[in-house]
């Protein structure tokens, strides 16, 4: 049957004549006040055995009428006070009372002897041991927590015997198994847990010397710095200065592990907590190592004593540093996705290059200095919560592309803007960092799929947004174009990418959009205008095309000049006054813009403010003289702009 746990009672010492003596020795060189309190604790302790062997004894003494007449304390005062030889049970004592005098005198091994002799002795033995074996297993366990508490000689031999009792119980387990007795039966004898108990009360006293981290608002790297550095100079050297009475009695393998066991559970408490960030379990790593150095040191130098013992073992170290890098490794992951996260936030500006590189490298540097092997996989798994972050933001992008509504252009060129970011990040990643083929095909995918759907609606969005003000803007004095122009000017002007591919190719697209929603509005107006309105459009599309103008080459800078022009043509061509120079201006346009159709300019001839019969008959045949079909489908302005031909009046007149 499993025994219950038992109380730290004081040791009860005495009945040794060996050890009565030096406790005499002791007390003559002690001062007076710590000679009386020897005294007061020698009472107690007394009082304390008295008391258990009177329990004991009205269950396990047959004498149990002598119990009743003289009383338990009696009794239990009576057998403590009695003398025992030490070569063997004094003549005719009952067994039960040697036990007890065995038990309070520190002689752990004669008492499981004896308890184990009568454990077999038959009759009631059985119930009787496993009460003998309660009583010294609570006294063995009293003599470790007085060794604990400090470093007194005279707990030497006690100490020894719990060492040598612990040795029998695993003799006589092995002698069991080794003669066919039930597993079971063994299992649950009761001296096969004093092992395991032993372990436990080590486990907490020790773990009661560890100072508590946190408890105050104070837990930064200092913080922690200072409290690594009392678990070496306080915790280990107190344990240390216990562990020599420990070795001499047999104990010290249990002691050591114990002592590493509770090491490890409270270095394993703090890289648990969630608040601990990367740099913190980056300082439990680093001085787990150095307690290994320490340690592996001290055994490769002879004659050198090492700082501690106790330090560290191979498999606590080993255990350390794993679950250390494990909590490593996932706080780099989650560190370095709510950085990405927040650098790459659709509603604020982008950030910059080095920024993102930085969240992406800073910590396998920090890695660096204390292991290349643990740098290598936080640098791994950093790219990996990248291409996780890549995965996470397409998604995000693809959710933000489906809103109700047209989401604003300056968020979508932040968007895209985000995605230059990553490019440029990424390539540079590729020469600091080991970055795999398949990552990089991962990546680039990620932003090749990103940037052509954002691409894609943007130019959707513009599209939208220049009908929408251009459908009425020959007819109104203020259609809102302008106003438009600025706007999006103002866009291009906060991208931050302006050296990049895309950016040139959007600048570009935009242009080819504005001109050819713009041509779609000037030549759909409504026919005979009157001399005034044809005098307002052509002054709008003067001022339209300055403005155009201004806002591209700012935006393109000298890319600008390779931009298709048709507006500038047909403003040269509607403002040249006499019909041989209209000829001339009309041959580039034909020739640039070779998709341009007969009503395509008939159109555009009915804005000139004054042209008669024969220069339209004339600049018609001119037309028809020299127009072309487009061997190729670049620079097809005009194809897709439907023009209703003009009805002439039953005259043939222009004017009716």
């Amino acid at each position: 049957m499993r025994k219950t746990k038992h109380s730290w009672a004081a040791f009860v010492g005495g009945g040794n004549k060996k050890g009565e003596k030096m406790a005499g020795e002791n007390a003559r060189i002690l001062p007076k006040a710590t000679h009386e309190e020897r005294k007061k604790q020698e009472v107690k302790r007394k009082g304390t055995l008295k008391t258990l062997a009177g329990k004991l004894l009205k269950t396990v003494v047959g004498g149990k009428e002598m119990v009743e007449k003289v009383g338990a304390e009696d009794v239990a005062g009576n057998l403590l006070k009695r003398p025992i030889n030490k070569k063997g049970v004094e003549k005719g004592m009952p067994a039960e009372e040697t036990i007890c005098r065995f038990i309070e005198q520190g002689r752990f091994l004669e008492a499981c002897e004896q308890i184990h002799n009568l454990e077999h002795s038959g009759n009631d033995g059985m119930k009787k041991s496993e009460s003998l074996y309660v009583l010294l297993a609570e006294q063995m366990w009293t003599v470790v927590g007085e060794a604990l508490g400090g470093s007194d000689r005279m707990l030497l031999e006690p100490l020894q015997s719990v060492g040598e009792s612990l040795k029998w119980e695993k003799q006589k387990e092995a002698e069991w198994l080794g003669n066919g007795l039930e597993t079971e039966s063994v299992s649950t004898w009761s001296p096969n847990f004093w092992r395991k108990d032993l372990e436990e009360k080590l486990m907490q006293y020790m773990t009661a010397q560890i100072p508590l981290f946190g408890s105050s608002d104070n837990t930064d790297e200092t913080a922690l710095k200072q409290h690594l550095n009392h678990l070496e100079t306080t915790f280990l050297h107190s344990l240390e200065h216990r562990s020599d009475i420990f070795k001499e009695a047999g104990l010290l393998i249990t002691y050591a592990r114990c002592c590493h066991a509770s090491l490890c559970s409270h270095l394993a408490t703090l890289t648990d907590s969630n608040c601990f960030s990367f740099s913190q379990s980056l300082l439990i790593y680093e001085w787990s190592i150095k307690m290994y150095k320490s340690g592996s040191q001290a055994c490769v130098r002879p004659g050198h004593i090492p700082q501690h013992r106790l330090s560290l073992g191979a498999q606590c170290l080993v255990w350390i540093l794993l679950k250390t890098e494990e909590k490593l490794l996932a706080i780099a992951r989650k560190e370095v996705g709510e950085a990405l996260k927040e650098a790459f936030d659709i509603g604020k500006p982008p950030c910059a290059d080095a920024a993102v590189i930085e969240i992406l490298t800073e910590k396998t540097e920090a890695a660096r200095r204390v292991s290349e092997s643990l740098s290598e996989k936080v640098e791994a798994e950093c790219l990996e919560e990248c291409l996780r972050f890549l995965e996470s933001y397409e998604d995000e992008v693809r959710n933000f592309l489906q809103l109700d509504g047209c989401p604003k252009i300056c968020s979508s060129l932040r968007i895209l803007e985000n995605c230059c970011l990553l490019r440029t990040v990424w390539h540079k990643l590729t020469y600091i960092c080991s970055v795999s083929t398949e990552q990089n095909i991962k990546v680039n995918g990620f932003l090749h799929r990103m940037e052509d759907d954002i691409m894609e609606h943007f130019l959707q969005t513009i599209t939208s947004k220049v009908k929408g003000t251009l459908k009425d803007h020959f007819k109104k004095c203020d259609s809102g174009f302008d106003h438009f122009l600025e706007s999006l000017n103002q866009s291009f002007l906060t991208f931050g990418k302006k050296k990049t591919d895309i950016y040139e190719a959007l600048i570009k697209a935009v242009n080819a959009i504005i001109i050819t929603e713009y041509m779609q509005a000037l030549l759909t107006t409504p026919r005979k205008p009157s001399a005034m309105q044809r005098r307002r459009i052509v002054n709008k599309i003067e001022e339209d095309h300055r403005m155009m103008q201004t806002i591209f080459k700012e935006c393109l800078g000298p890319a600008a000049g390779s931009l298709k022009d048709p507006i500038k043509a047909i403003l040269e061509l509607i403002q040249t006054s006499d019909p041989e120079g209209m000829k001339i201006a009309l041959l580039p346009i034909l020739k640039e813009f070779p998709d341009l159709r007969k009503e395509h300019l008939s159109a555009v001839l009915d804005i000139k403010d004054v042209l008669n019969r024969e220069d339209r008959a004339a600049l018609l045949k001119t037309f028809h003289d020299n127009c072309r079909e487009s061997e190729t489908e670049a620079n097809l302005l005009f194809a897709d702009i439907e023009v209703k031909p003009r009805k002439y009046g039953l005259c043939g007149c222009l004017c009716c």
